[in-house]
């Protein structure tokens, strides 16, 4: 018989466990490595999503990008503004709706992605390799839960 609590055990049960934190760490640690990536260009791996996600034939609507990187229209506006400043990311008033957005890549922000997506594409096949064929398997769960 154990002496340890109850409440002590379940702790360890959720940490071993839980989707949700081991997620969330997964998440930290590939951010951090891809923000470490991408330290050389100036931009961060939210900056990267974020660039990517704008690198359309037609410029989106800030409610369009925040539905594909899951987050809020205010968040995504917070993070288009250092992208702005970079010159980077151009907003204007969405003609379809004048109280909508639009973020558009420009020429120094498609130049950016270019010099950006080498090094993701070596970055991420080192992160596929240590995944030891488990890629696939691990974009399905993930895009099963979101």
């Amino acid at each position: 018989m154990s002496n340890m609590p109850a409440a002590f055990a379940a702790t360890l049960h959720i940490r071993d466990h839980c989707l949700c934190l081991h997620a969330q760490r997964a998440a930290r640690a590939l951010s951090r490595r891809f923000d470490l990536a991408f330290r050389e260009l100036g931009i961060t791996s939210g900056q990267f999503s974020l660039l990517n996600s704008l690198n359309r034939p037609e410029p989106p609507t800030i409610g369009a990008v925040a539905r594909l990187l899951a987050m809020d229209r205010s968040t995504v506006t917070a993070n288009l503004k250092p992208l702005e400043r970079m010159g980077a990311v151009a907003v204007s008033v969405d003609p379809e709706d004048r109280r909508g957005r639009r973020a558009a890549l420009t020429d120094a922000g498609r130049a950016l992605l270019a010099k950006a997506t080498p090094i993701w594409i070596e970055e991420h096949a080192a992160v596929e390799v240590e995944l030891n064929g488990e890629g696939d398997a691990l974009r399905a769960g993930l895009r099963q839960v979101a």
